[in-house]
């Protein structure tokens, strides 16, 4: 066994599974750049490692990932101005391709709230264990945003575009027991269950064939995300819109304030 920490990241590679854990358990694993960064790192270390033969993401704590940090302030253009363009650019979108193209099976763990970014994390992965605590929210709307991490392609290719549209124009809760019938999860467990679940699913994928695997997921990507480095350039540019509109500074401000926000158009 091996393992190595990061800040905001933990790498652990035992049996030939690695495990990649969101390690920000005080902020519900909300995303910054540097928890990008680190989660980058560790994909390159797993990816390079010939002993890794199979991946698991999860979050620590009572969470996956509760989405982007916006008490962190986020980055500031040369203007002054969000810019989250170049964060999407930078980071988070070379990770979501990562996981879809490291070419070695990629269980997603989720213990807790998938939300945003961290819902899209958690689609972007080969297969989705999810807790019967868990849920899916893609709440990019209720702050006056559009989707990003890959969230406007991995949706729709899982549970079709009328779910797709529902699920992001209402910014609800989905249910792990409802994300299974919708198609976005492979198993739902009790709590207690999940790490041990993962353990023997990531187990058996470490044992199979090597070549078998990154052949499937490349035919796979091929026929359902070809086109995902573009969609997620498009999804930076409208995001980039939309972090300079007052819909979305009214967004974060209700937020914080928790309050419903009351959004003009503007």
């Amino acid at each position: 066994m091996s393992a190595v920490e990061l800040q905001t990241v933990q790498l652990r590679v035992s049996d030939g599974v690695a495990w990649l854990t969101l390690n920000r358990p005080e902020a519900l694993n909300a995303w910054t750049r540097r928890l990008g960064e680190d989660m980058l790192a560790a994909l390159d270390r797993a990816q390079d490692d010939a002993g890794v033969r199979a991946l698991v993401i999860g979050g620590a704590g009572r969470a996956f990932s509760s989405g982007a940090d916006l008490k962190s302030g986020g980055e500031l253009g040369a203007d002054g101005r969000p810019d989250v363009g170049a964060q999407l650019r930078e980071v988070y979108n070379p990770l979501i391709l990562r996981v879809r193209t490291i070419p070695k099976p990629v269980i997603a763990a989720v213990n807790g709230p998938a939300v945003g970014i961290g819902c899209s994390l958690a689609l972007a992965c080969d297969m989705l264990l999810a807790s019967e605590r868990a849920y899916f929210l893609l709440a990019f709307v209720n702050i006056g945003l559009a989707l990003d991490g890959g969230a406007s392609m991995l949706l729709p290719a899982l549970a079709g575009h009328a779910r797709a549209f529902e699920l992001a124009y209402t910014g609800q809760r989905l249910s792990a027991e409802r994300a299974l019938a919708w198609g976005l999860v492979n198993e739902v467990l009790p709590a207690e269950r999940l790490p041990e679940r993962a353990r023997e699913l990531a187990g058996r994928l470490a044992g199979g064939p090597p070549g078998s695997f990154a052949a499937i997921k490349r035919a796979i990507n091929a026929a359902a995300y070809a086109r995902l480095d573009e969609q997620l350039e498009l999804e930076a540019t409208l995001q980039q819109e939309r972090v300079r509109s007052q819909d979305f500074a009214e967004g974060v401000l209700a937020f914080l304030q928790k309050r419903p926000p009351r959004f003009t158009g503007a």
